[in-house]
């Protein structure tokens, strides 16, 4: 998907939410379990109900890779599942060496049709450019994460200096700043505002600002809206820009609406509450 597409989807449709499968076993409603596809069921309900309000879903990976050879079936069913008219993400922190992370590019945007993948930029540029490589497909980078383990190196203080060379004389500016503006700065050396994104943890409400100032044109994929306790309205009056600019994804609170037999219309009438607030801050965009 373009960036372009994707754009005019969150326009035409008044929403930027990406609804979040990270579907456990272990959580179906009880009507489910047991059923030998239980998991891609459940999935393909909860897309059906809540297709109209998002315009992305984000599978996470490590739900489906701990079942087995039967939850990459279920996953790879639950991406195909999914229309084209929608950005399919997957959650799979990735990062390697270059010719491991071939691999993973290959895996999860030839094998399957997955548009973006979330990737982890800590090995450097080799382990990112071949995701990159990839025509209309996504790089989204770990920027600044809503766990509480971000502290331990994202929000470190660093600085750095370069030796550079102006009018002859070499210098050594100092460049300040916590770790994750670093990765910000240097993912914007590797990809552009169309093939890269960023991860921005709800939670870090408090760095949206900074966040934009560094990436101004680029999308977030913004995770800990509601179970983690991470607040739209903010999050959209700080890093909404022009485009949009936002993928704000919701899981816990969308998929786990209710326990019962009518789950999936749960998820729909939270996906719709979610979208409907949407609605009214890209409205005030416009003006």
């Amino acid at each position: 998907m373009t960036r372009q597409q994707l754009i005019d989807q969150i326009f035409s449709k008044g929403t930027y939410l990406c609804v979040g499968l990270d579907t456990d076993p272990e959580k179906l409603p009880e009507h489910l379990k047991g059923r030998p596809d239980a998991v891609f069921e459940f999935n393909k309900a909860i897309i059906d109900a809540t297709l109209a309000y998002c315009v992305a879903y984000k599978i996470n990976t490590a739900f489906y890779e701990a079942q087995g050879l039967k939850g990459w079936d279920a996953m790879e069913r639950t991406v195909r599942y999914i229309p084209d008219t929608h950005f399919r993400i997957a959650d799979a922190k990735r990062g390697d060496i270059g010719n491991t992370s071939t691999q993973y590019a290959k895996a999860f945007f030839e094998a399957m049709p997955f548009d973006a993948i979330t990737v982890a930029p800590y090995m450097g540029a080799d382990s990112v450019l071949p995701f990159l490589e990839y025509e209309n497909k996504w790089t989204i980078l770990l920027g600044l994460t809503s766990n509480s383990g971000a502290r331990d190196f994202e929000l470190l203080d660093c600085s750095r200096s370069q030796d550079v060379l102006v009018d002859g004389v070499h210098t050594q500016p100092t460049e300040h700043g916590k770790l994750f503006e670093f990765v910000l700065r240097k993912g914007n050396e590797w990809g552009s505002a169309g093939n890269l994104m960023f991860v921005v943890g709800a939670t870090q409400a408090d760095a949206f600002a900074r966040i934009r100032e560094l990436t101004p044109d680029h999308f977030y994929l913004v995770p800990g809206v509601g179970a983690q306790g991470g607040s739209l309205k903010d999050i959209s009056e700080q890093a909404l820009n022009k485009d949009c600019g936002l993928l704000v994804n919701a899981s816990r609170a969308i998929i786990y609406a209710s326990e019962k037999e009518d789950f999936a219309q749960e998820a729909g009438a939270i996906a719709q509450q979610y979208a409907y607030e949407m609605k009214g801050y890209l409205a005030a965009l416009q003006r």
